[in-house]
This record gives structure tokens, sequence and C-alpha cells, in this order.
């Protein structure tokens, strides 16, 4: 699961644990691992889920996109596998996703995804480092200030969800297990799937 013992619904008089692992119960079946550890600070989870939210307001295609880029050049396998998982089931295949986690071109990947995705990665890798031409990819595809913006605060906003879990050893979900199988190879880039 974690480094840190996960926290209880029986630790917290206030409840909003219980509600955080029903709401898991309801939507994925099961209390995730990353819920866990964020439950030991029920305020931390709600202000990243209304963060989350916000920056969600962008293309979801390219939220996923640019999320899926940041979580892979992390080594974060919890948030490749969560996001890549969204992509193959509401916008591409999981070829495309493969293909996409292994910077390979495929018939599905837009110009648009490519940029996006390498833009997420440079936030990733180490935003001050990035000059002001690491933007034009994306102006010379039509993108406007706020759509680069959008692209930005995705791969920013990863940085911290991901470095939280790594760095309390969250393992990603065991019901990742049951992806299709290159998919979920392509998408483990750091800590192994949970057994069980």
């Amino acid at each position: 699961m974690s480094w840190i013992d996960d926290a209880t619904e029986d630790d917290d008089p206030t409840g909003e644990v219980r509600t955080a692992f029903d709401e898991d119960r309801a939507s994925l079946g099961h209390v995730a691992n990353y819920t866990r550890v964020f439950a030991h600070r029920p305020a931390v989870l709600r202000a990243w889920q209304g963060l989350n939210r916000a920056v969600k307001g962008m293309d979801p295609r390219r939220y996923e996109v640019a999320t899926t880029a940041a979580a892979l050049q992390l080594r974060s396998s919890y948030c490749a596998l969560a996001h890549g998982r969204v992509l193959a089931e509401t916008h591409m295949t999981t070829d495309a996703v493969r293909a996409l986690a292994n910077g390979e071109r495929s018939p599905e990947l837009t110009d648009v995804d490519h940029a996006v995705a390498r833009l997420a990665a440079k936030v990733a890798a180490g935003a001050a480092d990035m000059q002001p031409a690491d933007l034009d990819e994306l102006r010379a595809l039509g993108f406007t200030d706020d759509e680069v913006l959008d692209v930005v605060l995705a791969a920013a906003a990863r940085c911290f969800f991901s470095t939280v879990l790594e760095a309390v050893g969250a393992e990603p979900d065991a019901a990742y297990r049951a992806l299709d199988a290159p998919m979920r190879d392509a998408l483990t880039v750091g800590r192994p799937i949970a057994s069980g």
C-alpha cells in the first residue's frame, strides 16, 4: 500500500475519512491507495479535489494527455496508469495510449497530443530550466495563452500529487492489473502495481 499507515475511518471523529472512503467505494468499488494516504489530512484532500476540478476545466482530452505525460516524466506509475486508463476509456484506444507512453507515433495521436505531451513533460522535468520558446510549439498550433497555461497547470498539479504519492511509497491500486497488458506495462514506469 504505502510506507505510512493507512488512515482509518475510526480515527476521524469528523466523518470526513468515512465520506472519502465511501465515495471511492461508490465510484471505484474499492478505497484507492491514494485516498488512504491523503485521508491523513482531509483538508488537503478536499483542497486537492477542488484544485483538480478547477484545472480540469480545460479540454478533457488535453487534460488527460498532459497529466499522463507529466506522470510518465515523474515516473509515477500510479498517476500514469490512472490517467492512461481514462484516455483509453474515453479518448483513444489502448494502442494509442501505449504509443503515447512510449513516445511513438500513432494514427490516433494528433500533433496537438504530441505537443501537449512534450510541454507537460518539460514542466514535470524541471520548469526552472524552461525557456520562452518551450511554449512556441503549442502557439504555432493555434493555442491561446490561456490554453497553454491550462497545459502547464495540469502538469504542475500532477507534480504535486504524484510527488506526494511517490514520497510515501503509495502503490498503484491492484485493480490496474486488469488493464490491457501492453498498455499497462508501458504505463508502469515506477512503482509496481499492488498485489492482490
